[in-house]
Formats: structure tokens, sequence, C-alpha cells
């Protein structure tokens, strides 16, 4: 006997390096249930913790929420995990879920800022869920679940494409010229579909996976508009996720001393030495306060934003915001609360002569060659400096799902942020 009524679906874990995709099997059963009748009132793409080493690529969940009959939908679910999913793959542990409402928050936002366990998903789900299903490990049931779990007070959308499958692990056609004119068209209403600063296209995968692009918005208008500017291979069909990218939901406030690994934070600090370029082209900037030191990586794939790293002295006073892992943060981006006076110390000029001095030895100050006149103290100098206050972040190239880039900043200002931590 059917029972029609609204429920959620969640699904994850499904892909693997080689392939797949979990969006795709989701939007594959928003098709199929369609097909069949059912009424979808929301479909959400949802990034949790960003440094969770047992994600295979993104680390993405979905959730549906429809109106149909929901034990066959968890039954056709199952049946398009068991048919579509890397099972081969060892990082590959699909979970399916269905609930009759959504999930308690406080899981999601555990699982999108911290660590959570299969048997944390699996008491959950004993006490909230209609039906769900583990395959392998299982470690899927923990996507699923905060997925369905998922509160949104920031949201984005994303119009995801997705290839033929006929076209699977082939060289994906989709005109560069196009995209850039997308993006002109739509920006700011759209981001991170180029990557201007390096003259490259980001919103087309490299991997094997059935995604042909993906246009990232602030609605569901604006990424369909800029849609209609790309030219590409054709393509079966695309989705419009509801989505937490772009939203910085995985970040906590930190501070220095009491960091946890695996974990994403805004910490405040004052900038202690030079930054120092490394091998391989990594910059690192040690911060601190009174709990103590941070040392803070921009890797070489931030390209430019390495630049603006090094340009931070002694004294400035910034929010540095990144990923903690293995007792460093990994810079996302950074805001400059602070700027300090970057001053150094010369010869002083001859008042007579008008030329500079020299040194007349080592703790005798300085002498005229011409004149003769001395000087004991140096002449202080203050340089321009190149960086304003204010946000700086990585490239689009560099950017992570999660991160909320600054052009979605509009009305926002960084004095704003300070004071509401302050």
């Amino acid at each position: 006997m059917l029972t029609n009524k609204e429920f959620w679906i969640g699904l994850d874990d499904t892909d693997s390096p080689e392939g797949m995709c979990t969006t795709w099997l989701g939007a594959r059963l928003i098709r199929d249930l369609r097909a069949i009748g059912y009424q979808i009132h929301e479909a959400r793409l949802i990034r949790l913790n960003p440094t969770i080493p047992y994600r295979t690529r993104g680390n993405a969940a979905i959730a549906i929420r429809a109106f149909g009959d929901p034990d066959i939908a968890f039954a056709h679910a199952c049946s398009l995990v068991n048919r579509y999913a890397d099972m081969r793959c060892e990082k590959t542990h699909p979970g399916v879920v269905v609930a009759d409402e959504q999930l308690p928050s406080d899981f999601y936002f555990k699982a999108v800022t911290s660590v959570c366990t299969i048997p944390e998903a699996e008491e959950l789900l004993s006490k909230n869920a209609r039906a769900w299903k583990g395959f392998k490990l299982g470690r899927g049931l923990i996507g699923a679940a905060a997925a369905i779990a998922s509160v949104l007070p920031d949201f984005t959308w994303e119009y995801l494409a997705y290839r033929d499958e006929s076209r699977w692990k082939t060289p994906r056609q989709v005109n560069p010229e196009s995209l850039f004119i997308s993006e002109e068209v739509t920006t700011p209403y759209t981001w991170d579909t180029i990557d201007r600063s390096q003259n490259s296209v980001v919103c087309v995968p490299h991997s094997s996976d059935p995604v042909l692009y993906g246009i990232r918005g602030d609605s569901p208008f604006a990424v369909v508009h800029s849609v209609s500017c790309i030219r590409s291979e054709p393509y079966p069909w695309g989705q419009i996720w509801l989505t937490n990218q772009g939203t910085d939901a995985h970040l906590l406030w930190g501070k220095i001393g009491s960091l946890k690994e695996w974990a994403s934070y805004r910490v405040i600090g004052t900038v202690l030495q030079q930054p120092i370029t490394g091998i391989g082209g990594h910059v690192s900037l040690v911060i601190g306060d009174e709990g103590g030191e941070l040392t803070c990586m921009a890797f070489e794939p931030t390209k430019r934003f390495r630049q603006e790293v090094r340009s931070l002295i002694p004294g400035d006073h910034i929010i540095a915001v990144g990923s903690f892992l293995n007792g460093t943060l990994n810079l996302e981006k950074f805001c400059l609360c602070s700027i300090e006076r970057d001053e150094y110390k010369i010869a002083p000029y001859c008042k007579a002569c008008q030329k500079q001095m020299t040194s007349a030895g080592v703790g005798k100050g300085y002498k005229c060659r011409k004149c003769g006149a001395k000087s004991v103290s140096p002449e202080i100098v203050t340089r321009e400096r190149e960086i304003l206050t204010g946000w700086h972040e990585v490239p689009p190239s560099a950017r992570r799902h999660l991160a909320r880039p600054l052009i979605r900043e509009k009305e926002e200002h960084w004095e704003d942020s300070f004071q509401n931590i302050t």
C-alpha cells in the first residue's frame, strides 16, 4: 500500500577519485522520482568539513525533500547506489537515509565544522530516521544524515550540467570564450566560473566524473542566465541545487594555542616576523597573541595571494582564515585589520652639503666626507605599503567549495566582522 507524504532522502559517499559523483546520483534519483509522479520540493547539495581525511573528492552530500511514498524512494535510491557507486574504491562507503522530517541540526553543524563518527550517525538515525542503509563501512550515513539535518542561514545556488553516459571519461567540450562571456554578463551574481588573474577556466572539472560544468551564484535565476551564455557539448540534463557552498559554514572562531586538528578557523593575531618564501614557493607567516604563536601557510597553488601574504610586516594585526592541519593554519584568506608603519633606518644627509653621510665607525655615528659634519642618529624613513586594509583571498582556482568569496560581501565590511568578535 502506497504511503504518500512529504519526506527527506539523503545520499553520500558514492564517488571515488576515479569517477562517479554523488550529486549526479542525486540528480538521477530526482529525475526518476519525478517520472513516477513524485513532487520534488527541494534539492540540497551540502558540503561538509573539507579537512576530513576520509573524503573522496569534494566531500559533498545531497538531500532531497519530496512528496510521495518514502519507502519506494528509499528502495530505488539503494538500487541506484548498487548500480552506480564505485564500490571498488577503498574510500567509498555509501549511505542512504530517509526521514519523515529534518534531522536535528546539531549533527549538521558538527559534520561541517568537526568530525562525526559512524556510531554517532547510527545512533542519531535509530532515534530519528525512517530507514537507512550503509554500504561497506557505511561512512556515507554521516553525510546523508548531515545533509538532511542542514540549516542554511546563508545559502547559494549551483547549476550542475551532467554529461551523457557515453561521454564519461572522455575530454569535455566546453567553449572557454563562452565561459568568459558568461562571467562578464552575470558577475557579481555568479562567481568562480573563471579565474581572470590566470586567464583560466574554473567551473569545468578535470576529474573523470559525470559533471560537465558547474555555475555558482546568488540565485537560481542568475545561474540559469549564466548557463544560457555557455556553448558546450550536448548534455541530457542538469540540476539546480540549493547549497551551503561559498558561505564559510565550515569556519569557527578560534584562539592561538587552542585550535584542534581537522577544523577550520578565523584567528586574530599580530604578525611577528617577516613572511618567508620556502622551497616550492610556499610562503609561511607567523602570527601571535597572548596564547602563543601560530604558523600560517600560503601554498604555491594560491599564486598571487602569496604576494599579498609577503606584503605583511611585523606589527600588522590580522584575522587569519583557514584549516588547521599538522599544527599549521592553511590560509584561505585573511583580513588586514590595522596596518603597521613600514619604517627603516638610513644614514642621514648633511644639511650643509646635502649629501648622504657615511658610517664613522662602529658606535661612532655618521660623518660627512665633504665637510666633516657629524650626526649620532640615523634618519627614519617610512616606506609606502603596497597592501591595503581589508580582506584578501586566494584566487578562484585555489578556492575551496565552502569558502565565501569576497564578491559575496557586497554590503558588508571587514570592520563589522572585527567589531562582532572584539
